[in-house]
């Protein structure tokens, strides 16, 4: 008898564990509202901006002035770079872009002095022109006289003396013609190379003033050496506070490789991931209620600031042999997947340090959006 009242007790809390079961199953799978009917995870984790402090030079660190987990503020000295290279890379620059302003002045003189050279070339073509006509003016009068002293000479009005000494000035006058012709095409010749060498001057010179390609390349290295003298300094971008400081002096910083983590204090938010069956009525500006595990009589204040859109997908990723990844399910339960949804912290009480990574707890009130409210 007392064997039977056993087996009938296990039997009964058999069936009432499994009625149990049965409708925190259903709970699951039918009901998505908990804590008064509101979407509510425990699954939630602080976040914040992360800033991979990354120096933009090469060099060992010859003073680190900072410590693991300190607060630093915007422009606080964080580490300095050996910045001996940099100085002299820097005197160099300066020295080649001095050269640079000296080669400029000294190219803008033979541009001068071949300008000047054109002018001279220009004046003696002219002059060579004029003296052609001045010549075809005497021509043209020695040529008269000579035709006068033939016609007079069968008359006995002039010497056989005076013909000749006007034919001599004719034939003098019209070699000279020839001469200031070949003089004319000399000048010519000499205007054509003078200004094929004002155009080269001006070529060798490029652009005038500041627009100076030569100078301006000079200037840019100058700026760029400058810069980088600058950069041996990796001051702070944000508040925040410094962790996981691995550094040592004398450790060498590679350009564009981060090696310092700094969080931003001022961007502070929860992830809360939701089961699917959650999030259909949370929206953008609904308030929600975050309790930190670290703080769990201490709840804060915020609201959803956005939904995640989208998650990694495992099954039909590619595996072993190309082939896709399919992990085996039950037929009969359905796992709700997990959605991020980003929560803004609108009230931090004092006393409440927030670190990233640590568990929160978040429940989203919903229709309390401004959107919502005004409907």
């Amino acid at each position: 008898m007392k064997t039977n009242q056993k087996y009938l007790l296990t039997a009964i809390v058999v069936i009432i564990a499994a009625v149990a079961v049965f409708y925190n199953y259903q709970d699951y799978i039918m009901n998505p509202w908990t804590r008064d009917g509101q979407p509510w995870t425990r699954d939630g984790q602080v976040r914040a901006d992360v800033i991979e402090i990354t120096p933009r030079v090469t060099g060992p660190i010859v003073q680190l002035a900072v410590q693991d987990n300190q607060l630093v503020k915007t422009g606080d000295l964080l580490f300095v770079i050996d910045p001996r290279t940099y100085t002299a890379n820097l005197a160099q620059a300066r020295a080649q872009y001095d050269k640079a302003k000296d080669n400029y002045l000294a190219l803008e003189k033979q541009v001068e002095a071949a300008e000047a050279q054109v002018e001279v070339t220009r004046a003696s073509v002219l002059q060579a022109q004029s003296a052609i006509k001045e010549l075809d003016s005497l021509i043209e009068k020695n040529k008269a006289e000579y035709g006068r002293q033939q016609e007079m000479l069968p008359q006995k009005a002039t010497s056989k003396k005076s013909v000749e000494r006007a034919k001599a000035n004719y034939e003098v006058s019209l070699e000279k013609r020839q001469g200031a012709l070949a003089s004319l095409a000399q000048a010519r010749a000499t205007l054509i190379q003078s200004e094929a060498s004002l155009a080269e001057a001006r070529a060798n010179l490029g652009a005038p003033g500041d627009d100076n390609a030569a100078i301006r390349e000079a200037l840019a290295a100058l700026e760029e050496a400058e810069l980088n003298l600058e950069f041996t300094k990796v001051k702070a971008p944000v508040d925040g506070y410094i962790t996981n400081l691995n550094l040592r002096l004398g450790s060498n910083a590679a350009a564009n490789q981060p090696i310092l983590a700094l969080i931003d204090v001022n961007s502070y938010w929860v992830h809360g991931f939701f089961r699917e069956n959650f999030i259909a009525n949370i929206q953008k500006g609904d308030k929600a209620i975050i309790t930190l595990m670290t703080y769990p009589d201490t709840p804060l204040e915020g609201y959803v600031d956005s939904l995640g859109w989208g998650i990694a997908q495992q099954d039909g990723s590619t595996g072993a042999n190309l082939l896709p990844n399919v992990s085996p399910t039950f037929e009969w339960i359905r796992l709700a997947q997990r959605v991020p949804v980003r929560v803004h912290l609108s009230n931090v009480p004092e006393g409440i340090d927030l670190r990233v990574g640590t568990t929160a707890s978040v429940l989203v009130r919903t229709g309390s959006s401004e959107s919502s409210t005004s409907q």
